[in-house]
């Protein structure tokens, strides 16, 4: 089974993070509550998705960033999932592609797929060590 790379950015403020939720005409995950993120293009870097999903998906520019983890996710394909946190961004925040985007408490973030929950996991756990 081909594997296809995806970036997702945890854009994180104040204790809160920024999720999206996605249409309910989305071929993928359908309605749910996730993390913002889109499919790597080909001979994409993982930095230049960031950049252009974010400006796609948010209408915003990462000034300050930091790799978190990658994750599969398998859906009608198999994803691999790479997490980014962003703490600074110009811009400001627009649902571009999603149904709608809204901040919530890291602590109870309602995720919807397994791999973010995963993710924001691992935020917790290594979170203080990222260089920001």
């Amino acid at each position: 089974m081909k594997v296809h790379e995806c970036v997702s950015f945890m854009l994180i403020d104040n204790n809160r993070v920024l999720l999206e939720k996605r249409s309910e005409t989305r071929e993928t995950d359908a309605g749910i509550v996730n993390i913002p993120g889109g499919h790597m293009e080909g001979g994409e870097t993982q930095r230049q998705a960031l950049f252009r999903e974010m400006d796609e998906e948010l209408n915003v520019i990462p000034e300050s960033y930091q790799y978190l983890c990658s994750l599969y996710h398998p859906t009608r394909e198999l994803q691999l999932i790479h997490y980014y946190v962003v703490d600074r961004w110009t811009g400001e925040i627009s649902a571009q592609e999603a149904e709608s985007v809204h901040w919530y408490p890291l602590s109870s973030a309602p995720v919807g797929i397994d791999a973010d929950r995963l993710a924001i996991a691992e935020f917790f756990r290594v979170g203080q060590y990222l260089s920001f």
